[in-house]
Order: C-alpha cells, then sequence, then structure tokens
C-alpha cells in the first residue's frame, strides 16, 4: 500500500465488526483504522486524512447520526453509515443528516466493500455534487438562498429553514434549472451513489422541500413532477448582489 491507497476510518462500538471490517478492507488493498466511538473519531481525524468514513449509528455517547450530521456541515469526508435500524425511514434519516449511503446490518462483506469503492470512485472522479454554489446569493420565484449561510428568505419576509439533505436538493436544481433530472441522477447529485432501494429518497425530500417554498404544494410551480422522467426545477434562477 502506498500514501495514495484510499484510507478508511471505521467508526463501530462493537470491536468484532468493528476489527472485521478493518481486517476485510485492508485484504482487499484499502487502508484501514478502527475506532470505538466519536471522540476516537474525532481524534483520527484530527491526527490524519481519511478518504471515508464508516459509521455506526447506535453507539454509547454521541450516536452516528449526530456524528454524521458534525461531518457534513463541516465539509468532512464522505459517510457510510451501518446501523441495525434498517427500516426505509431510518435509512432516509440517515441520508438526511448528509450520509453518503446507508447499509443495514447485518450486511454481506462483498456488499460493503462495493458500496466503498462506489463512493471512492465518485470522490476521485470529483462528480458535481449539489453546494458548489459557494459564496453565491441565487433568487427564484420569490426566494433569495444564500449558499455560504444555507439562509433561505422569501420577498415578503419569511424564512425556511433547510436540512442538509434539503440544502443539497435546491441547490442540485438551482445548478440546472428546467433540466429534467432522474431521481438517479439526483441521488447521485445529492449522495454521491447510485440509487437502489432508496428510490423513494428522493420522492420524500422533494415533497418535504416542496413544503417549505411552494405557495401550494399540492399543485407545484417551481419543481415540476415529469412523468416517467424525474423532476424539473420549473422556474428562472439568477444571482443577485
Amino acid at each position: 500500500m502506498t500514501d495514495h491507497t484510499p484510507h478508511i476510518l471505521v467508526v463501530d462500538d462493537h470491536s468484532e465488526i468493528r476489527d472485521a471490517v478493518t481486517r476485510y478492507l485492508e485484504k482487499n488493498g484499502l487502508r484501514a483504522q478502527p475506532a470505538k466511538n466519536a471522540s476516537e473519531m474525532d481524534a483520527a481525524l484530527q491526527g490524519g486524512r481519511f478518504d471515508l468514513v464508516i459509521l455506526d449509528v447506535m453507539m454509547p455517547g454521541e450516536d452516528g447520526l449526530s456524528a454524521a450530521r458534525r461531518l457534513a456541515s463541516a465539509g468532512g469526508p464522505p459517510v457510510l453509515m451501518l446501523s441495525a435500524l434498517g427500516e426505509e425511514t431510518d435509512r432516509i434519516v440517515g441520508l438526511e443528516v448528509g450520509a453518503d449511503d446507508y447499509l443495514p446490518k447485518p450486511f454481506n462483506p462483498r456488499e460493503l466493500l462495493a458500496r466503498v469503492k462506489a463512493i471512492l470512485r465518485r470522490v476521485e472522479r470529483k462528480e458535481p455534487m449539489a453546494g458548489t454554489l459557494g459564496g453565491r446569493r441565487l433568487s427564484f420565484a420569490g426566494w433569495v438562498l444564500n449558499t455560504d449561510t444555507r439562509d433561505l428568505v422569501h420577498e415578503d419576509g419569511r424564512q425556511a429553514a433547510l436540512t442538509t439533505a434539503e440544502f443539497k436538493l435546491l441547490t442540485a436544481f438551482l445548478e440546472r434549472p428546467r433540466f429534467v433530472l432522474s431521481r438517479d441522477q439526483l441521488l447521485d447529485i445529492t449522495s454521491g451513489r447510485t440509487a437502489d432501494v432508496f428510490d423513494r429518497t428522493i420522492d420524500n425530500q422533494v415533497s418535504r422541500l416542496r413544503r417549505k417554498i411552494e405557495e401550494d404544494p399540492a399543485h407545484p410551480k417551481i419543481i415540476a413532477t415529469i412523468r416517467a422522467g424525474g423532476y424539473s426545477f420549473a422556474t428562472d434562477v439568477r444571482e443577485v448582489p
């Protein structure tokens, strides 16, 4: 292995899982370092560079969802979440706090490795992710988004608080106004991964975003649904000083 070999931080309070994942990744040509909780994760991140964090949800002290949210807000490395909570709503929550992918336990090590490599390929290719509009103020349909502070304010004074997932989705649309974007494309742009069982994640996020920016979410005019296509941001976007 060399310094250019991807470096993975494996954060899990269960020593058997943590050590098994670490060994499996190293066996398959990656560098891996274990950490048993969020505190050890923070110490490792301060002491070295990591290309990906594999993060368990259920941990003593700070849980994985809180840690993933912190990493996303700080612009940290991508996160693959592991959890025994396998319901779709649990997975959606994981993605909404900023995780790049979510794998329920128990999992097949080969699937874990495939997902790790998929995230690493996206990072290596530097695919256009949502949120690349830093330092700008964008206006659409009476709203103004400050892409640095994430403040979204309407011309009538209303403010809309955006989650990390909603901000990524909105900036994905703002970067591509009037383009038809499939659910797969939106998942890849906002989460850096290929859609699979999470197809409904985008539908749920679009629904939540519509409730915040549409005058009538039941009859949306800003985010249009394209039959057999996906979604399109059906309004003009302009930069304001």
